[in-house]
């Protein structure tokens, strides 16, 4: 399927279902509680004549996939306690990333450290009212966190230790340019059973263009030198690299696998939509593009996985796990309910992205979260209350898109979310016939 017909496949004809063709089968996505069946020549039928008689809801019933109630409601959803921070560490970077959606890492204002003091109260903040069991996870991010590295490493060092005390299962995670990672870093963050994603745009010539050091000077050879003990080292900590797609990218599966060869545990790659000055911002046509180089390196997964090969491409595994989970969701993640994101000076937002950004601001780390503010920005991000997303078959998968990239901006990813998203489900049906142990272990 080329990706004109793969877009205009994946395009709304029902709100409640869609219906899809594999190359082994006909299958429907039934969107309440996000159902994946496969069908025979009757039942497509039946399906397909009710899309077209707009008398979907009937056909549903008489087919017994109706619910008596829908998996989601039109309520906002109640916030979970937090069990997420992320830490702007540093706000301040030593690189000149043309894109960067914290402004060169000092999110718009004057370059600071988050004082020992802020972490350690995040950590609290984090732990209070948890229980022998419960999992939480601490992020550090910037800007670029290592220019942070004394307090990062001491919060950690206290988090585990409380972590420890309570009984509480504790994660870390840590995103960096990579620029001034050492030796002993890869030590404690193995130690520590830290997630790494390193930010790498791509070959060297053209992350040097999109993320150089403020110099000018390029910042890839830098980076590739600096991961290797980490590479070496991962055996608690995992190692991914995270691929900002802007349109001056062409060839997404050069990149995939060259990654996997330097030895990245994981390669995701995620599209840019939305840069405070607008530059390397995907646009329609990129988008297009993108899609179909995404499902290019898909083919490739599938392909991998037949032959019993492992293929990190983080994009597939992530949605084969969701779709056999039947993931359903009113947002896209849990950005102001569970999760937040932390200034260096103890201000909460709603995610790392919308730290210094008073449209997410949500309370702070000494006065605890805005339950006013919360309850709002709850309800007014419910997908049902996103245009055109309340009607849209992806609606409880994509979860109305990123908060950041969609709050006043038009939505130009619709066409890519879906037809990646319908490319999947295709999929989904292919491996499970051919490669089923890839499911194995998930619920």
């Amino acid at each position: 399927m080329n990706v004109d017909a793969l877009i205009a496949a994946a395009r709304p004809a029902a709100s409640d279902v869609h219906l899809i063709e594999s190359g082994i089968g006909r299958h429907a996505f039934v969107v309440d509680g996000s159902r994946f069946y496969d069908l025979d020549d009757t039942v497509f039928q039946t399906l397909k004549a009710a899309v077209d008689q707009q008398s979907v809801p009937a056909a549903l019933a008489s087919l017994q996939l109706k619910r008596a109630r829908p998996a989601i409601g039109h309520d906002p959803v109640v916030p979970a306690p937090v069990h997420a921070l992320s830490l702007a560490i540093a706000q301040k970077c030593n690189l000149g990333c043309a894109y960067c959606y914290a402004e060169e890492g000092s999110f718009g204002g004057p370059a600071k450290n988050m004082p020992l003091e802020t972490a350690t109260a995040s950590v609290e903040m984090l732990l209070r009212g948890k229980h022998a069991g419960d999992r939480v996870n601490l992020a550090f991010m910037g800007g670029e966190p290592l220019v942070n590295r004394a307090v990062l490493r001491e919060a950690a060092k206290y988090a585990r230790n409380r972590a420890e005390h309570l009984g509480v299962v504790l994660t870390f995670s840590l995103t960096t340019n990579g620029t001034l990672l050492t030796p002993a870093d890869a030590d404690f963050l193995e130690d520590y059973g830290f997630a790494v994603t390193i930010s790498l745009d791509g070959p060297a010539h053209l992350h040097n263009m999109l993320r150089p050091f403020k110099s000018g000077r390029g910042s890839f050879e830098t980076i590739r030198k600096a991961i290797l003990p980490l590479l070496e080292r991962q055996r608690q900590m995992q190692v991914s690299a995270r691929v900002t797609v802007t349109p001056e990218h062409k060839n997404l599966p050069q990149i995939l696998d060259d990654f996997i060869r330097m030895g990245f545990h994981s390669v995701g790659f995620s599209p840019m939509l939305n840069s405070p000055n607008g530059r390397g911002e995907m646009e329609v046509g990129d988008l297009k593009r993108m899609l179909a180089e995404m499902v290019s390196c898909g083919y490739a997964f599938e392909k991998k996985t037949v032959a019993g090969e492992r293929y990190p491409f983080t994009n597939m595994l992530q949605a084969l796990k969701e779709i056999h989970r039947g993931t359903h969701r009113p947002y896209p993640c849990g950005a102001g309910a569970g999760y937040f994101g932390v200034s260096a000076d103890g201000d909460l937002a709603a995610c790392h992205r919308f730290v210094g950004n008073e449209v997410g601001a949500l309370g702070t780390v000494s006065g605890g979260v805005d339950r006013e503010r919360q309850a709002t920005w709850m309800a007014d991000r419910h997908v049902h209350r996103q245009e055109p997303c309340n009607t849209c078959w992806a609606r409880y998968q994509c979860g109305g898109g990123c908060h950041h990239e969609t709050i006043g901006r038009e939505r130009r990813s619709c066409d890519y979310i879906r037809g990646w998203l319908y490319y999947c489900l295709g999929a989904y049906a292919r491996l499970a016939a051919t490669a089923p142990g890839l499911f194995h272990g998930h619920a």
